[in-house]
């Protein structure tokens, strides 16, 4: 990966690629907290799951949200209802599909702050919430 002082302005002007930088930067944030990637947006048509990942044993579904500022909301504020329903059901068909319903699942959101200065901010919300 690029130097972020190479790419930073590519990244505020283009969300897309924001985006999916700030999926790589979770990534690699959450492999150094000791967990490891099992799927990288996992997509159905009723929803999306940006990483799966083993926490020992537990199932980690991850949504992360990265943004350029947060001068009119927290990123993690994006992560409502709608949002969340339909994580639990690309999750219960990805469990399904892979046979791994004896596994505990746990929904983690994690918010990147890519400013125009400065380092990333990253902020993990573990259990942010739970299966319906």
């Amino acid at each position: 990966m690029l130097p972020l002082f190479i790419i930073r302005n590519k990244l505020l002007a283009e969300p897309a690629k924001l985006g999916r930088w700030g999926e790589r930067y979770c990534e690699r944030y959450l492999r150094r907290m000791g967990l490891e990637c099992i799927a990288r947006n996992f997509s159905i048509n009723t929803g999306e799951i940006d990483l799966v990942m083993a926490d020992g044993d537990v199932l980690v579904f991850v949504e992360v949200k990265t943004r350029a500022s947060e001068n009119f909301a927290k990123a993690q504020e994006a992560v409502n209802h709608t949002k969340r329903m339909r994580m639990i059901s690309a999750t219960k068909y990805f469990i399904g599909k892979y046979k791994l319903r004896d596994k505990p699942v746990r929904f983690d959101v994690v918010a990147v702050v890519l400013p125009e200065r400065g380092s990333p901010e990253i902020r993990h919300y573990k259990n942010a919430f739970g299966m319906v």
